[in-house]
């Protein structure tokens, strides 16, 4: 792997760029490659996309300088102006970074178009060579094209309604920690999970779908001549809206479990789990937050999803207790299975709640040291956004609104009552006093840069919050989207107070000055 880096005007920030050179596996030998798929030029260092789809693909939308999308300098100049100088941005990985993908799946029996939407229209642009994408998922795809052309599957017609195959999501895992992470990011197994357009596994065309896992399965599979298929399950989606998934999934060959590595922990994903797209930007993020977390601390985890922040930190930072609160109830599996492999000398109170973060909020945030947040793109919800600017002004009272010191039976609250049934408990092993103390510190993980400067505009406007540390993350190389991790301490900042120096000190100062003029004059 190549590493430079970059830098730009004198107060830039430091880029680091990965500029990994590519190899694409060979794919499988029952696999026929049209005439024209011949392999592509690998990209150059000069951090340029070289991709076929450009322009006709909505995907990307930058081509060159992947290593900088254009809102760098944007976002660094806010942070300077904002008190944070030392501001680092990682371009991370620049090609073959993407281990998931959700495709449509349009054409014909005889020539499937699988890939995503052109810009403002609903015509599929296939792209076979896609960069983004982990060379596995490209690999798969070719595979299940194959699989559609010899068993006749037809592909969906939005307008009619007709048609078999929906969309497909493509997930890669690279979790066996016994091969060094090169290895085992080129070697990633792909879950294929197929949207199919029937209520269920009873329709007139079960026979076709059991037909196309089977032959996944038996090319891809672990008997095949190239292993690339980790599982394959289905969704049965009907709907004529936008929605990709429906509530219906079923697991039809493979392993059913799928494990990723991140953070430090084995994190359990289901198909219908929210993942990270790059998993090696993600894990990189996780390893920068947990160092401003202290250890032994109390924290909240916002918009959780399976909760792997909170658990990474529970295992990284040995914090007393860890409360991870999510609205989507698919999330609360994943949860479980993750927790059951974390390593045994964890000694913390951790809990997944199944609750909406933006009703009561003040509720999960009472007792904890640190808050992280990580909304989606459309920023904070305004009711938790208030609450956060008002923290301050509820320190010293004796007994907080929604404080966890409300015992159980005298709780009548039912959104409440609704998030204790669903929620997930895991007794520390050590007795903890119960505290009622309000957070000092507040990390903040964005994909929206347009939300996340309005969320932190408001936090800092009557100095409740001050910004510590912010740091740039490359998750979509292509876009100008730039993943946002902020650290926000409570209170106004305190300006560094400078030392005053002493008789000696000053003489040497001063000598030190004489000198350097003297320099100065000679040059």
């Amino acid at each position: 792997m190549a590493v430079c880096s970059f830098s730009g005007r004198p107060w830039a920030s430091l880029i680091t760029c990965h500029a990994a050179i590519r190899t694409a596996p060979a794919p499988p030998p029952s696999i026929s490659f049209p005439p024209n798929a011949n392999p592509t030029p690998l990209p150059s260092l000069s951090c340029a996309l070289q991709c076929p789809h450009f322009k006709s693909c909505s995907g990307c939308t930058q081509e060159y300088d992947l290593h900088r999308p254009a809102t760098l300098d944007e976002v660094t100049e806010f942070f300077k102006k904002h008190g944070v100088s030392d501001f680092t941005f990682d371009s991370c990985r620049l090609w073959g970074w993407r281990c998931r993908a959700k495709l449509a799946v349009r054409g014909s029996p005889t020539n499937p178009l699988i890939g995503l939407y052109q810009g403002g229209t609903h015509n599929i642009v296939d792209i076979p060579e896609c960069k983004a994408h982990h060379p596995n998922i490209n690999a798969a795809v070719e595979l299940l094209k194959q699989g559609i052309r010899e068993l006749n599957i037809e592909p969906h017609d939005e307008d009619l309604g007709t048609g078999e195959l929906r969309y497909v999501q493509m997930a890669v895992t690279t979790h066996n920690t016994s091969l060094p992470f090169a290895v085992r990011y080129r070697n990633g197994k792909v879950q294929v999970s197929l949207v199919w357009n029937s209520r269920n596994e009873n329709s007139p065309s079960a026979e076709k779908l059991n037909a196309l896992a089977k032959y996944l399965w038996r090319y891809g599979g672990p008997n095949s001549k190239m292993h690339l298929v980790h599982s394959v399950w289905v969704n049965f989606q009907t709907s004529t809206n936008n929605i990709i998934f429906g509530n219906r999934w079923r697991h039809l060959l493979g392993e059913r479990d799928f494990w990723e590595h991140v953070g430090g922990i084995d994190v359990s994903l289901t198909p219908s789990s929210f993942g990270q797209a790059n998993t090696r930007a993600f894990d990189s993020l996780l390893r920068k937050l947990q160092k401003y977390v202290h250890y032994g601390a109390s924290v909240a985890d916002l918009y959780a999803g399976a909760g792997v922040i909170g658990l990474s930190l529970a295992v990284s930072r040995k914090c007393s207790s860890v409360k991870c609160i999510e609205i989507n109830k698919e999330s609360k599996l994943s949860f479980e299975k993750t927790a059951e492999r974390l390593p045994g000398a964890v000694d913390s109170s951790i809990s997944w709640h199944n609750a909406d973060a933006s009703v009561e909020p003040l509720f999960w945030l009472v007792g904890s040291d640190v808050i992280v947040v990580d909304p989606p793109r459309k920023g904070l919800d305004p009711s938790l956004l208030n609450v956060l600017q008002s923290i301050p002004s509820l320190d010293g009272k004796a007994k907080l609104p929604g404080s966890p010191s409300l015992k159980a039976k005298d709780e009548k609250r039912p959104w409440i009552l609704r998030a204790r049934e669903a929620s997930v408990q895991i007794k520390r092993k050590t007795s903890m006093v119960e505290s009622q103390s309000t957070p000092e510190t507040l990390i903040y993980i964005s994909c929206g840069w347009e939300s996340f400067k309005k969320d932190c505009m408001s936090l800092l406007s009557d100095k409740s919050w001050h910004l510590d540390k912010a740091h740039g993350y490359n998750f979509f190389p292509g876009t100008q989207s730039i993943e946002v991790l902020a650290v926000f301490k409570r209170g106004p900042a305190v300006k560094p107070k400078k030392k005053k120096l002493g008789k000696k000190n000053k003489k040497k100062s001063s000598q030190g000055a004489s000198l350097k003029y003297k320099i100065q004059m000679n040059c």
